[in-house]
């Protein structure tokens, strides 16, 4: 058993769980996840399809795996700072501990008249007065003590990180909304609505698209929430916001438009909608307008209908009409060109970019920053305060022999030492 748990606390073991944890990670960023096995049969094969449905591909996340190399990482790491924590704690009083100092690798200096001035020199705080073992008057210092504490901050911030991630992708939640400016959707489950207040696609002057920017309100809907509270917030690419505890991402666009339906001449719909959404006509829901796409500058090449640009020159929808789930034409509409069938009138009008927003629901990307911010401590401490002690014993004849010790600054504490000593006023690190 001594030796299960010395192998699930080691290196090696970190080391292994790593590794097998990028390859799975990275193997699954190539599967698109929360699809049918209908579909991967249909993008991949159906042998391919069956290996990633019983290895859990299609959810990687929330896999028994990815659980499972996780918590073995975690216990790794909370193991190897239980087991070190006893000695680092003896360690760190041992350098601050006048009687336990070691001379076989100090750097050593005799003959010193006022040692005060080299504790001063490197920096160091006031001395204490104290005696060592054989009763001689003995001055002691210390400091950086708790640079030894860097590597074990560092796996502490690590197993933050782990644990925030892993929870985080466990339990993380995401939506998506679209719409254009005036529209309200609501968010999945959660009791919130989603209104686009405004959207705009700036373009440069080859009119390449240079950004999309979206502003949002979102109001609590939820039964039971009192008062409707509402947050607002502006978001483009790469600059998301954050309202009622969630991430919302402006992720792409698209076209729509405004779709009117007149019945023998008289007004029957009037709708927003965006390319790959359909309409049931009301008084014949077997009847179904299909918007395909849009496109701003048309022109038809050997291949199909394409545009020349993202600019609204030569508008034309592309549409398919169903009946009881059979089609019954698809063409190209031009402009405001109508689609008459039988009573029925179809125009398409207004073109207007939509924007598809992201949501995205983690209640732990906090453990992530905070297991972050250890880590950069734990980095401090390890390069930037090496600990040092420095000791002054008064010989017989009223000098002091002088010692330093740095476990980790080596030749550097080793020169700083020395230029102390020789008396030079350059500034002297510590």
């Amino acid at each position: 058993m001594k030796k299960i748990w010395k192998f699930i606390s080691s290196m090696q073991f970190a080391m292994i769980l790593l590794v097998v944890l990028a390859i799975a990670c990275t193997v699954s960023s190539f599967v698109t996840q929360g699809q049918t096995y209908s579909w991967y049969a249909a993008t991949y094969s159906e042998r391919l399809a069956a290996i990633i449905i019983a290895l859990h591909l299609d959810d990687a996340y929330h896999s028994w795996w990815f659980i499972l190399i996780n918590a073995f990482l975690c216990i790794n790491l909370l193991l190897c700072n239980v087991i070190r924590l006893p000695q680092l704690i003896s360690r760190t009083k041992n350098e601050g501990d006048p009687i336990k100092v070691a001379t076989g690798a100090a750097e050593t200096a005799t003959g010193i008249e006022k040692p005060e001035t080299i504790f001063e020199k490197l920096h160091m705080p006031k001395p204490i007065k104290t005696t060592d073992e054989a009763g001689r008057e003995m001055l002691f210092s210390s400091k950086n003590r708790i640079g030894l504490w860097g590597a074990w901050v560092c796996h502490f911030g690590v197993l933050l990180l782990i644990l925030g991630f892993s929870l985080g992708q466990m339990t993380k939640q995401t939506y998506t909304a679209y719409g254009v400016p005036g529209q309200s959707r609501f968010i999945g489950d959660t009791g919130l609505v989603l209104t686009i207040d405004d959207f705009t696609v700036d373009l440069r002057e080859d009119d390449t698209v240079s950004q999309y920017t979206a502003d949002i309100t979102v109001r609590d809907m939820s039964e039971g929430s009192g008062e409707i509270r509402s947050e607002s917030g502006t978001i483009s690419v790469n600059h998301p916001a954050t309202l009622f505890g969630m991430k919302f991402y402006q992720n792409s666009t698209g076209w729509a438009a405004r779709v009117q339906i007149t019945e023998k001449g008289e007004p029957l719909q009037d709708e927003v909608l965006c390319a790959g959404e359909y309409l049931a006509i009301e008084t014949m829901p077997d009847l179904v307008v299909y918007f395909n796409a849009f496109y701003p500058d048309f022109v038809m090449t050997d291949s199909g209908p394409m545009t020349m640009s993202g600019v609204v020159k030569n508008p034309a929808y592309l549409y398919t009409v169903y009946y009881q789930n059979s089609i019954l034409g698809m063409n190209v509409l031009m402009g405001d060109e109508p689609l008459t069938i039988d009573d029925y009138v179809v125009t398409f009008t207004e073109p207007q970019s939509y924007t598809l927003i992201q949501i995205k629901k983690d209640s732990f990307t906090w453990l992530a920053f905070v297991g972050g911010l250890v880590t950069l401590v734990g980095l401090f401490f390890a390069f930037y305060l090496f600990p040092v002690k420095v000791w002054a014993v008064k010989e017989e004849d009223g000098t002091y022999t002088m010692n330093g010790l740095s476990r980790k600054g080596g030749a550097l504490f080793k020169e700083q030492f020395a230029q102390a000593v020789a008396g030079k006023e350059e500034n002297i690190e510590g």
